[in-house]
């Protein structure tokens, strides 16, 4: 693969401004006085929960997701900050459903031998646990192991729980399912036969987005191979009002941001998924230049699209942070991604740069440079 892709003159996507600063004083106040604190709290609640599972692999996926992908927690409670007024259940939703999440991806992609039907039977549990009423299915139908002590349930049913403690949840549980179904794309994701994991994903991009679209398939599918449209939506439930509008427009945008999290995940984790021969959604790029190159240009986007969703100064602190946390790994730093790793960072604009060496900061603070 060959070098950075040359410099452009560009417009900066997300200018440093009063704004901006204001709302990240905001976010930054909101988690040093309360949110950290319930993060630590609840993520200890579920590891002494997974730590009693009976099943060794089961019980190692979920301690391990706790562990190795803490960033993935930490970012998805920043979302508490955006509504105007604190919501202690907002916050313990968001933990719980990325903790979900995390460990779905890790359980599924160890039973990746079980069949596409294991990952899809799976990851069924991320639109349920937001449908309180109806019927909870067998998660672990496919999935040669089976014994985790209620552990997979019990985070559906808190999640379910603490959705119907949010006052708009009603208005926004259409759009919140639909957005938590599209993760079940992880099931073919997970396949390990490349003709037949992506002839799947080409079948499901065009069943699920059969109008034509600024992303080509394997885009939408690392676009909705993450939860993260379900997050900003949850946080429209914690507020009083709200209006269908603004929840499809912020489900649009963060369907951007998604796809740019899972690239720069598998541009910073290339070398590591090469050497363990692992799928990366950047291999189907034919080069590291035009992956950088295509991948700016989604980092760019979603940062547009966070700007133009009222109350935009805190989606784009949201958006940036995440930007700054990928691009904050050791392995951005290093060879052979250090030039193309500032290219990306340009795309994410002023913000995304100051940000960085916070999140830096914090990888080393929390022992999670390399995670």
């Amino acid at each position: 693969m060959s070098s950075a892709p040359q410099r452009t003159a560009a417009v900066d996507p997300a200018p440093v401004c009063l704004r901006q600063i204001g709302a990240l004083a905001r976010a930054t106040a909101w988690e040093l006085l309360w949110g950290l604190r319930v993060v630590a709290r609840e993520v200890e609640r579920w590891r002494a929960r997974a730590a009693r599972i009976p099943d060794a692999s089961i019980r190692e996926d979920a301690l391990d997701a706790l562990q190795s992908k803490r960033p993935n927690i930490d970012g998805a409670a920043l979302f508490w900050t955006l509504p105007d007024r604190r919501s202690l259940n907002l916050l313990r939703l968001l933990v719980a459903y990325d903790i979900l999440s995390d460990f779905l991806d890790s359980v599924s992609e160890r039973g990746a031998h079980a069949g596409i039907d294991n990952g899809c039977q799976l990851h069924r549990a991320l639109a349920e646990a937001l449908d309180p009423g109806t019927q909870i299915s067998y998660y672990y139908l496919y999935h040669p192991a089976k014994q985790d002590a209620g552990y997979l349930i019990s985070l559906v049913q808190a999640c379910r729980e603490l959705c119907g403690c949010l006052p708009s949840f009603a208005r926004i549980r259409p759009l919140v399912i639909a957005s938590a179904r599209l993760v079940q794309v992880q099931g073919p994701n997970h396949e390990p036969d490349v003709a037949k994991r992506d002839a799947a994903l080409r079948d499901w991009a065009r069943h699920e987005f059969p109008e034509p679209h600024e992303l080509s398939w394997f885009e939408l599918a690392a676009g909705a191979s993450a939860c993260l449209p379900v997050l900003p939506l949850l946080a429209l439930a914690a507020e009083p009002r709200g209006s269908h509008e603004i929840d499809l427009q912020t489900q649009r945008a963060y369907f951007w941001l998604s796809t740019t999290g899972t690239m720069l995940d598998s541009y910073v984790d290339m070398q590591e998924d090469a050497a363990n021969h692992r799928y990366g959604f950047i291999n189907h790029y034919p080069t590291l230049e035009v992956a950088t190159r295509r991948i700016g240009e989604i980092v760019s986007q979603s940062v547009a699209q966070a700007r133009s969703l009222p109350n935009g100064d805190r989606h784009t602190v949201i958006t940036c942070c995440m930007i700054a946390m990928y691009l904050s790994k050791d392995t951005a730093r290093g060879p052979p991604l250090e030039c193309t790793s500032e290219h990306l960072l340009r795309a994410g604009g002023s913000l995304a740069k100051l940000l960085l060496p916070i999140l830096r900061a914090w990888r080393i603070l929390y022992q999670q440079r390399s995670a």
